[in-house]
């Protein structure tokens, strides 16, 4: 299969606490490491896992940061379609609780991969047999429905009701937010809606409530499940597997990450399957 991402990148520092501070409090890290990660980078790594390789479209900073997240991910598996961008690279830093809950401060705009620079081999896109969007403009929208199997996030909300492409599936969230779709919100209306709610599984329109998957270990950090639900979900449905079998992966997927450091440690792969 051939499969692939359009979304953005950034540069994480994490650090594990007992706690999220209050307002004034001090508190020290337990751990601390830093890595290219976000929406696109996630996705693409955990697809890379379960098929063997991926292609990211994605926007990274000319500077340092950015060089190091081109060749982190590479050697994840992961074929980059890069826009040099002038600005920094995007960064976050992300608490990872006692509970392994995340909470995540960005820093800078997001680089958005664009359908306009010609620079990018987009023609990739039409030979596609699947592409999850994660985010970029409305022309990397438009190119990305060229696959055969287009699976979008609910968090660029504005981006797919400007450009009023036919979804295969979209992706919310019934807890975030900034990922909640209601009906109406898209014209076309997408093939699929999938509402995810964390440990009580989640709700598909068609289809109704899905169960989560049970998590194969402890939990340790909740960074990256979401992206990775959604990648397990777009692989699934690109090589033919039914809507119900599709998210019963995709949950997997999803909960594998809970049991490792950062997204990418408790990935499933393709021999876990």
């Amino acid at each position: 299969m051939r499969l692939a991402v359009v979304g953005h990148v950034e540069w994480v520092e994490f650090a594990r606490v007992d706690s999220v501070p209050a307002p004034g409090e001090i508190v020290h890290a337990l751990e601390t490491w830093e890595e290219a990660a976000g929406g696109g980078a996630v996705a693409a790594v955990q697809l890379a896992k379960l098929a063997g390789s991926a292609v990211l479209f994605t926007s990274l900073g000319g500077d340092e940061l950015g060089r190091r997240a081109r060749t982190q991910l590479a050697d994840q598996g992961v074929h980059i379609r890069a826009m040099a961008d002038p600005s920094p690279q995007r960064r976050a830093f992300c608490f990872v609780d006692g509970a392994g809950e995340r909470t995540i401060t960005v820093l800078g705009d997001k680089l958005r991969p664009s359908g306009g620079d010609t620079r990018l081999p987009w023609h990739e896109l039409a030979g596609m047999d699947g592409v999850y969007f994660v985010s970029g403009d409305t022309a990397a929208l438009r190119l990305a429905r060229e696959a055969r199997v287009l699976v979008a996030t609910a968090r660029e909300l504005p981006t797919l009701r400007a450009a009023r492409v036919d979804l295969d599936v979209l992706v919310g969230s019934g807890e975030d937010e900034s990922e909640l779709y209601r009906p109406a919100d898209l014209d076309p209306t997408p093939g699929m809606v999938v509402t995810t709610s964390g440990r009580l599984g989640g709700w598909a329109r068609p289809g109704g409530p899905f169960r989560p998957a049970p998590v194969p270990g402890p939990i340790a950090d909740a960074y990256g499940c979401g992206d990775a639900f959604a990648a397990g979900l777009t692989y699934a449905l690109a090589r033919g597997n039914p809507p119900d079998d599709a998210l019963a992966l995709a949950a997997r997927c999803g909960a594998a990450v809970l049991t490792g450091r950062g997204p990418y440690a408790g990935q499933l792969t393709a021999a876990a399957l």
